[in-house]
């Protein structure tokens, strides 16, 4: 199997580059991100061990890079079928941000992220691919945003700086502060 071609920007141009390279060279890269919630409470999951970075932390639903020609939207719902098992969920798109992060193992995270929401309910199917997902759980929009502060060696860098620098731009329409 060949690695996965992302969309990376190489001199100034959009190029296909492989993943785990884009990381490497802390190339400037497209990604998605996606929160499935159900009033207060928003779906996490904690990233498999087997991950190449970032293993055992905690993530918001589900994040990914679009393959190359993927839609970004497509792109968010390939996802969460493919790491969560989620079908029937088609998540709206809230907003675009760029962030830069060490994310371990010399390796580097600087995206352009599409974040989408999808509002669902807790019963809902969720079925995680042991490849992609240790754990999921249900977690209050409040008490994940003081555990992300009393605790941030637990979570992603990304989910950190989501909640942190965007959180009013990706949840304005469904969580008050």
């Amino acid at each position: 199997m060949t690695e996965d071609l992302i969309p990376a920007w190489v001199d100034g141009t959009l190029k296909p580059v492989g993943k785990l390279e884009v990381h490497r060279e802390g190339l400037r890269h497209k990604a998605v991100s996606v929160f499935v919630t159900d009033g207060e409470n928003v779906l996490l999951q904690r990233r498999a061990l087997s991950k190449y970075h970032t293993p055992g932390l905690w993530a918001n639903t589900c994040c990914t890079h679009p393959l190359w020609n993927e839609t970004a939207a497509d792109c968010a719902v390939r996802r969460l079928r493919e790491e969560l098992g989620i079908t029937g969920l088609y998540p709206a798109h809230r907003d675009r941000v760029e962030y830069r992060a060490d994310v371990g193992g010399g390796m580097v995270e600087h995206e352009v992220v599409d974040i989408f929401v999808a509002m669902a309910e807790r019963k809902m199917k969720v079925e995680p691919n042991p490849d992609e997902v240790a754990q999921v759980e249900w977690v209050g929009f409040y008490d994940l945003t003081a555990e992300v502060a009393r605790r941030p060696e637990r979570f992603t860098p990304w989910l950190r700086i989501y909640l942190c620098e965007h959180r009013e731009r990706i949840f304005g329409a469904y969580i008050r502060p």
